[in-house]
């Protein structure tokens, strides 16, 4: 059996600073092509939720003496394309939750995955931004399956 390695507290901080810097950045693709006044206002709510997780994590980076590094262009320049060609041809309500579903998903994989490599002696503050940020992105995925 593959023994798993345990990420760093910091690590765990990073994935949750570039979770939130690739939702910020889809969320600001997709607003230009919504036209639907409900499913914006949904948008720019959990855009400034994801500012505040991107905030705290800045924070958390900053007292502990760590540098976050933002996603890589390679792979904004591939989602912004991906985000373009899905709205040019259908910015239905259904499509954007169904889109926002997908990125939320991948969120969250991503999130469960570094929290199940985290030592559970890590920084408190982190675990707790961590699982905060979890709940809140599980939130946003049954939000958007009411748009379906």
């Amino acid at each position: 059996m593959e023994q798993k390695t345990l990420k760093k507290p910091e690590e765990a901080l990073s994935e949750i600073y570039r979770n939130a810097q690739l939702a910020l950045e889809s969320i600001s693709d997709i607003l230009p092509a919504v036209e639907d006044a409900e499913i914006k206002n949904e948008l720019l709510s959990q855009h400034e939720q994801y500012e505040q997780f991107s905030a705290k994590a800045q924070m958390l980076a900053r007292n502990l003496g760590t540098e976050l590094k933002e996603p890589g262009a390679f792979k904004k320049m591939m989602m912004w394309g991906s985000i373009k060609m899905n709205t040019l041809t259908d910015n239905s309500r259904a499509h954007i939750a169904d889109m926002m579903i997908q990125g939320t998903v991948m969120g969250i994989t991503s999130l469960r995955t570094t929290a199940s490599e985290v030592p559970v002696d890590g920084n408190d503050e982190i675990l707790a931004l961590l699982d905060e940020m979890i709940k809140t992105e599980e939130a946003f995925e049954k939000k958007w399956k009411e748009y379906l």
